[in-house]
């Protein structure tokens, strides 16, 4: 039965009930956040070892590059073959960067608004698009906002965005490109399906100077063995003839350590070419003695994989506790709806529409800090003002528990404000 067609005078004694738990939350003088999708320390330590020098290989890789000095490109060979085997494409079709996969992404845009992606430069083009799953990264939206780039809202399913809308979409010239995360999405845990994928590889748009933007940051992050499918798009795409259009990058970011790891891009062999002859002018490369050590230490991809269940054994703690404290509180009341993720770094959190912003103003009163209200929407403009993304991973077990039961209070409050009010 939904708490909302409860009596008026219950839901003001109910209403009571929660207020007096949320004084006496406010009077601990809690500083809880679960703001953002950061690794814990714990999780952090799982790869102190990755700096032992020996896994340096005497400073010298495979082809007797010297590592300290000058030279590849666009990566050592060794690292290019771990995430060949991560992505499942030609160690050829790879480009190891920095640590920031969300540097490369904002690269490569700013590069299609300059020279453009074979079509003249898209800062040229007026009134340029670009399709966005929603609720979706909210730096992905940063990114596009800040080169002037018109965004519209996909709907996100249970497997993935809706593809009838974007088909339809693309038959504009103007729509230039989509920017996703195809598995363990954020903030949602959604994986694309198979059909998904492959109807986003049988795209025909009429931009001819269209681009995907697969950002692929959580394909090893899984909880337990019983994970979502890692699929490749490439190998539809190559199919269809539009291998072109896809642009796919990761990171160790959420593997090793954050501010210290590597990134990489896998693209066309057209792409790989173009970006690489900018490069050229650009840099003279990345960290090669970073590179050595991440590949040294992973071996491959079944040692990510042995890595990433020490990652799991971690986190998956911290998902359920959310996922129970939501169920206990917040079941049957109708005011809320939650996913239940078999990997990634968040859970999204639906509640009573038009009481997003109270709630998460709520738990910041009471100690709590949450991912701002809208901030999973392009410009930070949720229409129903109802999502919030929930980032399990920083806070230790106990803490959590106590943010995500302050949460839970917030959420029944606000909605009973939207009756009783």
């Amino acid at each position: 039965m939904s708490l909302l067609n409860a009596d008026k005078s219950e839901l003001k004694n109910r209403y009571n009930e929660l207020y007096d738990k949320f004084t006496a939350y406010k009077s601990l003088n809690l500083n809880l956040n679960m703001a953002r999708g950061k690794p814990g320390k714990e999780q952090l330590e799982l790869s102190n070892d990755i700096l032992d020098e020996s896994y340096l290989n005497g400073f010298v890789s495979c082809d007797g590059t010297e590592l300290r000095n000058y030279g590849i490109l666009d990566g050592i060979a060794e690292c290019k073959k771990l995430f060949s085997e991560i992505l499942r494409v030609n160690e050829d079709n790879i480009i190891i960067f920095g640590n920031s996969s969300l540097n490369i992404m904002y690269d490569y845009i700013s590069q299609c608004m300059v020279f453009g992606a074979g079509e003249g430069p898209w800062a040229a083009q007026k009134n340029i698009k670009f399709l966005c799953p929603v609720p979706g990264y909210d730096r992905h939206f940063a990114i596009l906002e800040s080169f002037g780039i018109e965004m519209i809202n996909i709907p996100i399913n249970s497997d993935g965005p809706d593809m009838e809308m974007i088909e339809e979409l693309v038959k504009d010239s103007s729509v230039k490109g989509i920017i996703c995360v195809p598995m363990y999405s954020n903030p949602t845990g959604i994986s694309f399906s198979r059909v998904t994928v492959e109807r986003i590889a049988e795209l025909k748009p009429a931009a001819k100077d269209f681009r995907v933007i697969w950002d692929n940051a959580y394909c090893v992050h899984h909880l337990s063995d019983d994970c979502d499918e890692f699929i490749n798009v490439f190998d539809y795409a190559e199919k269809n003839g539009t291998e072109d259009y896809f642009i796919e990058v990761t990171s160790t970011s959420k593997i090793s350590f954050p501010g210290s790891g590597v990134s990489a891009l896998a693209a066309s062999g057209n792409n790989i070419a173009a970006i690489k002859k900018r490069m050229t002018v650009q840099t003279i490369g990345y960290d090669k003695l970073n590179q050595m050590r991440h590949a040294a230490y992973f071996r491959n991809l079944e040692g990510i994989k042995t890595h990433m269940k020490k990652h799991a054994a971690i986190i998956k703690p911290k998902f359920d506790a959310v996922l129970k404290a939501f169920d206990e509180n917040l079941s049957g009341k109708e005011i809320a709806e939650w996913t239940n993720p078999k990997g990634g770094y968040f859970i999204s959190l639906d509640v009573v529409p038009g009481t997003a912003k109270r709630v998460v103003s709520l738990c910041k009163e009471a100690g709590v800090t949450l991912t701002g209200a809208g901030a999973t929407f392009p410009y930070k403009a949720d229409p129903d003002d109802k999502n919030i993304r929930i980032a399990p991973t920083f806070p230790g077990v106990d803490e959590l528990k106590t943010a995500v039961d302050i949460l839970c209070v917030c959420v029944e409050m606000a909605a009973i404000e939207t009756v009783i009010n």
